[in-house]
Protein backbone atom coordinates (compact mmCIF):
# COMPACT_ATOMS: atom_id res chain seq x y z
CA UNK A 1 0.00 0.00 0.00
CA UNK A 2 1.42 3.23 -0.76
CA UNK A 3 -0.36 6.79 -0.29
CA UNK A 4 0.97 10.52 -0.96
CA UNK A 5 0.84 13.39 1.24
CA UNK A 6 2.26 16.28 -0.90
CA UNK A 7 5.95 15.37 -2.16
CA UNK A 8 6.28 12.15 0.47
CA UNK A 9 5.52 9.29 -0.33
CA UNK A 10 4.35 6.14 2.74
CA UNK A 11 4.82 2.71 1.67
CA UNK A 12 3.56 -0.01 3.91
CA UNK A 13 4.91 -3.20 3.66
CA UNK A 14 3.88 -6.07 6.19
CA UNK A 15 6.91 -8.30 7.21
CA UNK A 16 7.35 -11.44 8.82
CA UNK A 17 4.88 -13.97 10.46
CA UNK A 18 3.69 -11.40 13.26
CA UNK A 19 2.94 -8.69 9.62
CA UNK A 20 4.69 -6.05 11.39
CA UNK A 21 4.30 -2.65 9.25
CA UNK A 22 7.63 -2.28 8.14
CA UNK A 23 7.54 1.48 6.43
CA UNK A 24 9.77 3.35 3.63
CA UNK A 25 9.07 6.63 3.75
CA UNK A 26 10.49 9.17 0.69
CA UNK A 27 10.83 12.52 -0.88
CA UNK A 28 8.88 11.37 -4.30
CA UNK A 29 11.30 14.17 -6.04
CA UNK A 30 14.41 13.34 -4.95
CA UNK A 31 14.14 9.81 -3.38
CA UNK A 32 15.95 10.43 -0.59
CA UNK A 33 14.03 8.72 2.71
CA UNK A 34 14.12 6.31 5.87
CA UNK A 35 12.89 2.80 6.33
CA UNK A 36 11.14 2.84 9.77
CA UNK A 37 10.54 -0.45 11.86
CA UNK A 38 12.62 -3.53 9.83
CA UNK A 39 11.19 -6.13 11.37
CA UNK A 40 11.93 -9.07 9.52
CA UNK A 41 12.35 -10.18 6.01
CA UNK A 42 15.23 -7.28 5.02
CA UNK A 43 16.42 -9.24 1.72
CA UNK A 44 12.80 -8.19 0.40
CA UNK A 45 12.70 -4.63 1.72
CA UNK A 46 15.85 -4.04 0.28
CA UNK A 47 14.86 -5.32 -3.03
CA UNK A 48 11.97 -3.16 -2.80
CA UNK A 49 14.68 0.15 -2.10
CA UNK A 50 16.55 -1.06 -4.71
CA UNK A 51 13.67 -1.00 -6.76
CA UNK A 52 12.24 2.40 -5.85
CA UNK A 53 15.74 3.71 -6.55
CA UNK A 54 15.59 4.83 -2.58
CA UNK A 55 18.47 6.99 -1.24
CA UNK A 56 18.14 5.60 2.26
CA UNK A 57 19.65 7.58 5.18
CA UNK A 58 18.78 5.53 8.60
CA UNK A 59 16.93 3.09 9.60
CA UNK A 60 13.99 4.43 12.01
CA UNK A 61 12.26 2.36 15.17
CA UNK A 62 9.10 3.40 16.89
CA UNK A 63 10.13 0.96 19.89
CA UNK A 64 12.49 -1.65 20.96
CA UNK A 65 10.43 -5.18 20.75
CA UNK A 66 12.04 -7.88 18.57
CA UNK A 67 9.45 -8.40 16.17
CA UNK A 68 10.07 -4.81 14.93
CA UNK A 69 13.88 -5.01 15.06
CA UNK A 70 14.53 -8.38 13.18
CA UNK A 71 15.68 -7.53 9.75
CA UNK A 72 17.44 -4.18 11.31
CA UNK A 73 21.48 -6.29 11.33
CA UNK A 74 20.83 -7.16 7.77
CA UNK A 75 20.00 -4.06 5.90
CA UNK A 76 22.60 -2.11 8.38
CA UNK A 77 25.08 -4.26 7.22
CA UNK A 78 24.12 -4.59 3.46
CA UNK A 79 23.33 -0.66 3.47
CA UNK A 80 25.67 0.77 5.71
CA UNK A 81 22.65 2.82 8.12
CA UNK A 82 22.76 4.26 10.90
CA UNK A 83 20.31 3.56 13.47
CA UNK A 84 17.78 5.82 15.33
CA UNK A 85 15.61 4.71 18.31
CA UNK A 86 13.55 6.75 21.19
CA UNK A 87 15.92 7.54 24.36
CA UNK A 88 14.42 5.29 26.24
CA UNK A 89 13.92 2.31 24.78
CA UNK A 90 17.67 2.18 23.32
CA UNK A 91 18.78 -0.13 26.00
CA UNK A 92 15.94 -2.56 25.36
CA UNK A 93 17.96 -3.22 21.51
CA UNK A 94 21.09 -4.50 23.00
CA UNK A 95 19.23 -7.20 25.82
CA UNK A 96 17.39 -10.03 24.04
CA UNK A 97 15.59 -10.59 27.04
CA UNK A 98 14.53 -7.19 27.37
CA UNK A 99 13.09 -6.72 23.24
CA UNK A 100 11.69 -9.97 23.82
CA UNK A 101 12.93 -11.59 21.14
CA UNK A 102 14.45 -14.55 23.24
CA UNK A 103 10.47 -15.32 23.68
CA UNK A 104 10.39 -15.63 20.25
CA UNK A 105 13.64 -18.09 19.81
CA UNK A 106 15.48 -15.34 18.11
CA UNK A 107 17.80 -14.13 20.57
CA UNK A 108 18.06 -10.27 18.96
CA UNK A 109 20.87 -8.22 20.75
CA UNK A 110 22.16 -5.43 18.32
CA UNK A 111 24.86 -2.74 18.68
CA UNK A 112 23.96 0.10 20.74
CA UNK A 113 21.87 2.60 18.15
CA UNK A 114 23.88 5.91 16.18
CA UNK A 115 20.90 8.19 17.21
CA UNK A 116 18.70 8.49 20.59
CA UNK A 117 16.10 10.29 19.31
CA UNK A 118 13.47 12.62 21.93
CA UNK A 119 10.32 15.10 22.03
CA UNK A 120 10.53 17.61 19.07
CA UNK A 121 13.98 16.09 17.30
CA UNK A 122 12.78 16.27 13.24
CA UNK A 123 14.26 13.56 10.84
CA UNK A 124 15.21 15.23 6.83
CA UNK A 125 13.37 13.21 4.15
CA UNK A 126 14.49 15.17 1.19
CA UNK A 127 13.27 18.58 1.66
CA UNK A 128 10.43 17.53 4.07
CA UNK A 129 10.88 16.21 7.71
CA UNK A 130 9.02 14.05 10.01
CA UNK A 131 8.98 15.08 13.52
CA UNK A 132 9.22 12.81 16.77
CA UNK A 133 6.46 12.75 19.46
CA UNK A 134 7.60 10.81 22.51
CA UNK A 135 4.62 8.52 23.14
CA UNK A 136 5.09 5.90 25.79
CA UNK A 137 2.66 3.22 27.19
CA UNK A 138 3.42 0.22 24.96
CA UNK A 139 7.07 0.71 26.14
CA UNK A 140 8.86 3.36 28.28
CA UNK A 141 10.47 4.83 25.41
CA UNK A 142 7.86 4.26 22.42
CA UNK A 143 8.00 7.53 19.85
CA UNK A 144 5.75 8.09 16.93
CA UNK A 145 6.91 10.15 13.66
CA UNK A 146 4.69 13.26 12.59
CA UNK A 147 4.56 13.72 8.54
CA UNK A 148 1.89 16.61 7.22
CA UNK A 149 -0.86 14.58 7.13
CA UNK A 150 0.02 11.35 8.58
CA UNK A 151 1.79 9.97 11.59
CA UNK A 152 3.22 6.38 12.21
CA UNK A 153 2.22 5.46 15.35
CA UNK A 154 4.09 2.13 16.45
CA UNK A 155 2.54 -0.14 18.18
CA UNK A 156 0.68 2.55 20.16
CA UNK A 157 -2.80 2.55 18.49
CA UNK A 158 -4.03 0.38 16.08
CA UNK A 159 -8.00 0.33 13.95
CA UNK A 160 -10.00 -0.02 16.24
CA UNK A 161 -7.40 -0.85 19.48
CA UNK A 162 -4.32 0.20 21.37
CA UNK A 163 -1.20 -1.40 21.97
CA UNK A 164 -0.46 -4.34 24.66
CA UNK A 165 0.42 -2.78 28.01
CA UNK A 166 1.02 -6.35 29.65
CA UNK A 167 4.55 -6.04 28.78
CA UNK A 168 7.48 -4.71 30.09
CA UNK A 169 7.40 -0.65 29.88
CA UNK A 170 3.76 -0.86 29.98
CA UNK A 171 0.75 1.23 31.08
CA UNK A 172 -2.79 1.28 30.66
CA UNK A 173 -2.95 5.06 31.77
CA UNK A 174 -0.08 6.19 29.85
CA UNK A 175 -0.63 4.99 26.79
CA UNK A 176 -4.26 6.07 26.93
CA UNK A 177 -2.91 9.82 27.68
CA UNK A 178 -0.09 9.58 25.04
CA UNK A 179 -2.95 8.68 22.40
CA UNK A 180 -5.04 11.92 23.51
CA UNK A 181 -2.19 14.33 24.56
CA UNK A 182 -0.02 13.84 21.23
CA UNK A 183 -1.97 11.92 18.64
CA UNK A 184 -5.98 12.87 18.38
CA UNK A 185 -4.85 17.00 19.14
CA UNK A 186 -3.05 16.57 15.48
CA UNK A 187 -6.33 16.82 13.60
CA UNK A 188 -9.54 14.03 12.67
CA UNK A 189 -7.83 13.98 8.72
CA UNK A 190 -4.92 13.10 9.84
CA UNK A 191 -3.92 9.05 8.90
CA UNK A 192 -2.78 6.72 11.23
CA UNK A 193 -0.18 4.17 10.55
CA UNK A 194 0.11 1.77 12.73
CA UNK A 195 2.38 -1.00 13.68
CA UNK A 196 0.57 -4.19 12.48
CA UNK A 197 -2.72 -3.68 10.49
CA UNK A 198 -4.53 -1.67 8.15
CA UNK A 199 -4.01 2.06 8.39
CA UNK A 200 -6.97 4.41 9.82
CA UNK A 201 -7.53 8.06 10.88
CA UNK A 202 -7.61 9.98 13.90
CA UNK A 203 -11.82 10.59 13.19
CA UNK A 204 -11.89 7.06 12.80
CA UNK A 205 -10.17 6.34 16.38
CA UNK A 206 -12.29 9.17 18.32
CA UNK A 207 -15.22 8.11 17.05
CA UNK A 208 -14.87 4.19 16.81
CA UNK A 209 -11.78 2.78 18.96
CA UNK A 210 -14.01 1.70 22.22
CA UNK A 211 -10.88 2.28 24.51
CA UNK A 212 -11.04 5.86 23.38
CA UNK A 213 -14.91 6.73 23.36
CA UNK A 214 -15.73 7.90 27.04
CA UNK A 215 -18.88 6.46 29.04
Amino acid sequence: MTDKFGNIIVEQLPVGMMEVNCYLVYDAESKEGVIIDPGDEGSHIIHRVEELGLKISQIILTHGHGDHIGAVEYIHKRLGLKLAIGKGDAPMISDASSNLSQNLGLMLELPPPDVNLSEGDTIAVGNQKLTVIETPGHTLGGISLVGEGFVISGDLIFAGSIGRVDLPGGDYDTIITAIKTKILPLGDEYAIYPGHGPKTTVLQEKTFNPFLIEG
